[in-house]
């Protein structure tokens, strides 16, 4: 409600009857100046509306809310997603495994041959080593292609002797191949603590290598093909002497992959 007082009406004249009008009550409130309005708002409207300073601060934190807000919905899709393709690898993973049952297949080193060491002769080694790999697939649904990139090293110590490739091949399933690789080395000079530590071992009968043998390969499954997976095979062989008709003595290898 508002009341307005204006300042132009005037007291009437003494010469008009009037009729007394009653005393106002007293009030508390302030009596309004004349020429003035008062306007009386309900309190629950003065907080809908922000002062006309604030409205743009109020619409710039509207802004950045929604925008937060998507933001927190984008990160949450995301890992939803992420979390739904992991689980999908995982289940097929495990549905492969079970299906196809793989093995590892196992590697050994079965004979070598050695030539060119000639360890009285002040000039440099030519070594050569004809080696005989066994590769055993155990698998009952998967092949191994055999393929280009290979590589095949002998060590003595810290030194490589000679080096060489593996042949190109299809290995079926439950399959065992044994294939034959030629290891040449050249310029091959050793210290003369290396000739004298090679020479007592031929001397004892127990003369220690370490062959490498790297090969990438893809897995055949059916008629599935993976990509290229690198085989490391890390065999640490004792032969009784540096001679074509060398035996074996010990060996031990270790088998491991990179998959990618």
């Amino acid at each position: 409600m508002a009341e307005r007082i204006h300042p132009g009406d005037s007291p009437p004249s003494s010469g008009e009857h009037t009729n007394p009008k009653p005393a106002p009550p007293s009030s508390d409130k302030p009596i309004p100046q004349p020429g003035t309005y008062v306007v009386q708002i309900p309190k629950d409207q003065v907080y809908r509306v922000p002062p006309p300073e604030n409205s743009r601060r109020y619409a710039h934190l509207s802004k950045r809310k929604s925008s937060r807000s998507t933001c927190c919905r984008c990160c949450c899709c995301l890992l939803t997603t992420i979390l739904s393709l992991l689980l999908a690898a995982a289940i097929a993973a495990a549905v492969i495994y079970f299906v196809l049952k793989p093995e590892a297949p196992n590697y050994s080193v079965e004979s070598v041959a050695i030539k060119g060491f000639n360890l009285t002769s002040p000039s440099a080694l030519s070594p050569e080593f004809d080696v005989t790999v066994r590769a055993d697939n155990g698998n009952d649904k998967i092949g191994i292609y055999y393929e280009k990139g290979s590589s095949v090293n002998v060590y003595y110590q810290d030194v490589n002797l000679s080096n060489g490739v593996l042949p190109v091949f299809y290995q079926p399933t439950n399959n065992v191949t044994l294939f034959k690789t030629a290891l040449k080395g050249s310029g091959i000079e050793l210290t003369a603590a290396s000739l004298r530590s090679i020479s007592n071992d031929q001397n004892k009968g127990t003369v220690p290598f370490t062959l490498k043998l790297r090969a990438p390969v893809k897995i055949k499954a059916g008629s599935v093909k993976t990509w290229k997976i690198t085989v490391k095979v890390t065999c640490k062989i004792t032969v009784d002497k540096l001679t074509a008709s060398s035996k074996i003595v010990s060996k031990d290898c270790d088998y491991g992959v990179d998959l990618w």
